[in-house]
């Protein structure tokens, strides 16, 4: 059974609609990757698994639980976690101050401590840059550190947004690295991608999100090769 699913869900901003019947499956201690190009709807749909938007129609389960209308703070307090495009850290406070506020649900706060370590040995830069502030660092720096923040709030399942965007390729590397690491330690984790060819590389299971809608889903090598999406997205 899938331990978070999407049922036909609508969604969208105001009038506008962005969503339109999208329905997905992440199952338990694989790494899913949603691709599409810039409009598809992918931040859009992490917003309303989230609980930022709330869908229109259809419904969102999350370990057999029906979660559709909860809060961000409840989906949170569950182990639902998110790492929105764009990092939103707390930048005036230093790393550790931010990795600690990341332990801020109750199921969190009891390993905070083997969760920094974790996230150290992961991330080796966040430690030597432990009581730096998080505004100071650089864009990969700061991502890898919203990343950690992630890790530190115990998910069952975590949603990564646009990982890579704008950042160096070896910086873009490490990160990519970094989620095949934990996917080999059992995390359930979404990765939304635009650097296509890199998410295909390191996940399962991918899906391909076009005008709002999954166009084509699969393990990640069989879309990979899909002569579609090579020419659309892989410039082959």
């Amino acid at each position: 059974m899938a331990l978070l699913e999407i049922r036909d869900v609508t969604s969208g901003y105001g009038e506008l609609q962005i969503l339109w019947g999208t329905a997905m499956e992440l199952q338990q201690g694989r790494l899913t990757t949603l691709v599409g190009s810039n409009g598809a709807g992918k931040t859009t749909l992490l917003r309303t698994v989230m609980g930022q938007l709330r869908p229109w129609q259809g419904q969102i389960f999350f370990d057999s639980r029906d979660i559709s209308r909860l809060t961000p703070f409840a989906k949170a307090e569950m182990g639902l976690i998110m790492v929105p495009e764009g990092r939103q850290l707390f930048t005036d406070m230093t790393v550790l101050e931010n990795l600690e506020m990341g332990a801020t649900p109750k199921r969190a706060r009891a390993s905070k401590d083997t969760n920094i370590e974790r996230v150290f040995s992961l991330f080796p830069r966040l430690k030597e840059r432990i009581h730096q502030k998080a505004g100071t660092m650089s864009g990969g720096e700061q991502q890898m550190l919203a990343v950690a923040r992630g890790i530190m709030s115990e998910p069952v399942v975590l949603m990564v947004d646009e990982m890579s965007l704008g950042l160096a390729p070896v910086l873009a590397l490490d990160l990519f690295q970094a989620m095949r690491r934990l996917r080999r330690e059992g995390y359930t984790i979404l990765l939304v991608e635009q650097n296509v060819r890199m998410a295909l590389k390191v996940s399962d299971y991918a899906y391909v999100l076009a005008k709002g809608k999954v166009d084509l889903h699969g393990p990640s090598a069989e879309v990979e090769n899909n002569e579609d999406v090579r020419r659309a997205y892989l410039g082959i």
